[in-house]
């Protein structure tokens, strides 16, 4: 395991974070809350009916006792649930509905960080990203300032580390919300020891082409430095001149970036998901997350090609956030 997440398992045992997971039947899950709970790093809190999570963990081969399990159908605290998301929902939906909505594994695990039964939730293996999203959204919420979460990426390889942003969420973000994403990427890059060197990345080095997307980037380079002047920030650059110090000393002479980036903010999520891949591929970096930026409380998105090690990983994340 790279240093990384050592001294990520280092920061988050002494705390002993609960880390909640909707999707308690998937094999995967079943086999990282086995690891996570015999190693003491996190309490895995498995949703689903006991005896069937029981039973398909002796199935799967893994021993689950360290886990809390909790089922929606018999939660001594439901009816307080019930009321408190009544009440955050302010007035969208009625107490009936959220009877109803909160037997969905993803509210109701939603609704036990909200509450603080748990610290922090990771799904997504077996739903999509707007099932993990949507319950996030509507109840625990972006922190105070931030409009729009977004979702990053640790792209590691040996010692290096880079976050790559946003490579999960925003289509078409504006110049505001690649300057908040930048931001919120700043702060999730100290996480993991990474002092953030954030370039916004265009088809453009400082105005050598101009068009309406060239703009967009080089105004969320300004509403960033105004917003946050002790950010080491620039743009807009080609990735090569924030990577490459050759390319950006011809490039972008003047820059306080000197090819050494190291966090990565993309126009677009079609540049930043081919982007991310492509590294991934074909560079041979692991890519972990997508990890969630600006909620008020830690959820964590798997891709549902995951496999046991990436659910792992995700959770030591959710708990680094969570401290």
């Amino acid at each position: 395991m790279s240093d990384l997440f050592t001294n990520i398992k280092a920061k988050v045992k002494a705390e002993n974070k609960k880390i909640v997971f909707p999707e308690g039947l998937d094999e995967r899950i079943l086999t990282a809350a086995s690891q996570l709970g015999a190693e003491g790093i996190v309490t895995p809190v498995l949703v689903g009916n006991e005896s069937e999570l029981v039973q398909k963990a002796n199935e799967v081969g893994v021993d689950i006792s360290t886990s809390e399990i909790i089922d929606p159908n018999n939660y001594e605290q439901f009816d307080e649930m019930v009321s408190s998301f009544v009440e955050r929902r302010k007035g969208k939906n009625t107490e009936e509905q959220a009877r109803q909505m909160l037997l969905d594994e993803n509210y109701f695990g939603t609704m036990l960080v909200y509450m603080n039964k748990a610290d922090g939730l990771v799904s997504g293996a077996a739903h999509s990203t707007a099932d993990t999203v949507r319950p996030a959204l509507q109840i625990i919420k972006t922190k105070p300032g931030v409009k729009k979460t977004s979702g990053v990426f640790i792209m590691v390889r040996d010692e290096e580390k880079y976050i790559f942003a946003d490579c999960a969420i925003n289509i078409a973000p504006d110049s505001q919300d690649l300057a908040e994403i930048a931001q919120a990427s700043a702060e999730t890059a100290k996480l993991f020891d990474v002092d953030p060197r954030i370039a916004m990345l265009s088809f453009s080095t400082k105005g050598s082409a101009k068009s309406d997307e060239t703009e967009k980037v080089s105004k969320a380079v300004e509403i960033a430095k105004e917003q946050n002047p002790d950010l080491v920030l620039d743009g807009e650059f080609q990735f090569d001149a924030a990577f490459v110090p050759s390319v950006a000393a011809k490039k972008a002479p003047d820059s306080e970036l000197k090819g050494d980036a190291n966090v990565f903010v993309f126009p677009g999520l079609e540049a930043g998901n081919i982007g991310y891949k492509i590294a991934q591929r074909l560079g041979n970096f692991d890519a972990v997350g997508p990890i969630l930026q600006g909620l008020n409380q830690p959820v964590n998105d798997l891709s549902r090609g995951c496999d046991a090690d990436d659910v792992y990983k995700l959770a030591l994340i959710t708990a680094a956030q969570a401290l």
